[in-house]
């Protein structure tokens, strides 16, 4: 359970690999995450390529972070509850990049999450920079490397947006 209270957004990365056991395992959490009906919605694209992976850095505002390794997490349209408006693939999918970002941690490595849908902008671009087609979504990239920076983990708990009822 530390890992929860030590995990902390990474922008910063050495400029190391992340090693194939290391993928494997963070891939492996995102599948043990929940899925609505077991539909698991969810496509990973690992992006090593420098050339893909400065497209994806490319996508967004802020979505240049200077990590080795990008895992774009999407959502299968033909895998959803309904397959008309899209069910709950960002809960399933929301859920997935939750346990890469705490299996990281876990690993020694450093995480950051960077939204794409429903930002259309972001979405096309990631479309187009892994030729995906229209049936697939990025939800989100999350930015995966060895971290270059010391951050002190935070909390973030307040007891005001506690509701006993």
């Amino acid at each position: 359970m530390s890992g929860i209270f030590h995990r902390v957004s990474v922008r910063k990365y050495q400029n190391k690999l992340v090693e194939e056991e290391k993928i494997s395992k963070m891939l492996r959490a995102a599948m043990a995450a929940p899925s609505a009906r077991n539909m698991q919605p969810w496509e990973f694209y690992v992006i090593k390529s420098s050339d893909k992976l400065s497209m994806v850095k490319a996508s967004g505002r802020y979505t240049n972070m200077n990590a080795p390794l990008a895992i774009v997490v999407c959502g299968n349209h033909d895998r959803c509850l309904s397959k008309k408006d899209n069910d709950f693939f960002i809960q399933d999918c929301s859920s997935a990049i939750t346990h890469i970002l705490l299996c990281a941690e876990s690993l020694g490595l450093g995480s950051l999450w960077c939204g794409a849908y429903p930002m259309n902008s972001v979405v096309n671009k990631l479309r187009m920079a892994l030729e995906l087609d229209e049936k697939i979504i990025p939800l989100g990239i999350v930015y995966v490397g060895y971290p270059d920076e010391d951050k002190e983990p935070r909390t973030q708990y307040n007891e005001k947006y506690i509701h006993i009822i």
